[in-house]
């Protein structure tokens, strides 16, 4: 089953990227990146990619700023157990390029499991020729 899913990933992801530039490529690529260092605690990275200004609303209305995600993380209050992103598009704009997807979030809040499906905008902007990730907001899907 997981060779299936692997193979499937390899012949179907070059025939989606044929209709994406090289840019949104990357964003959502970054984007998902992003997902797997919050999952992985991998703060150094994702620090990297959060914007200095960066505004994270969570789907409850919690408003958290680069610094707070990062400590969230490293102190456990809020875990991404797992992250399936089921859609996901970008729109480019100069230096600016907004992700609009869906997806199934586990995560852990202060030791509860819970598991949502959300829906999320992310804002990526260019700054010193690096796409950072200003603004995202998540609400629950229906």
């Amino acid at each position: 089953m997981k060779s299936f899913l692997v193979l499937s990933i390899i012949l179907v992801y070059p025939l989606c990227s044929l209709s994406q530039s090289k840019s949104e490529q990357e964003i959502l690529w970054l984007s998902k990146r992003k997902f797997d260092w919050m999952i992985h605690k991998k703060v150094d990275s994702l620090a990297m990619v959060l914007d200095n200004d960066l505004q994270y609303v969570h789907s409850n209305g919690w408003k958290e700023t680069k610094k707070e995600v990062i400590d969230d993380l490293l102190s456990g209050k809020l875990n991404y157990v797992a992250v399936d992103i089921h859609t996901a598009q970008v729109r480019l704009y100069d230096q600016t390029a907004i992700v609009n997807g869906t997806g199934k979030f586990q995560v852990t809040m202060n030791g509860n499991p819970l598991t949502i499906e959300l829906g999320y905008t992310e804002v990526y902007v260019m700054r010193q020729s690096k796409w950072l990730l200003a603004s995202r907001h998540a609400n629950r899907m229906p």
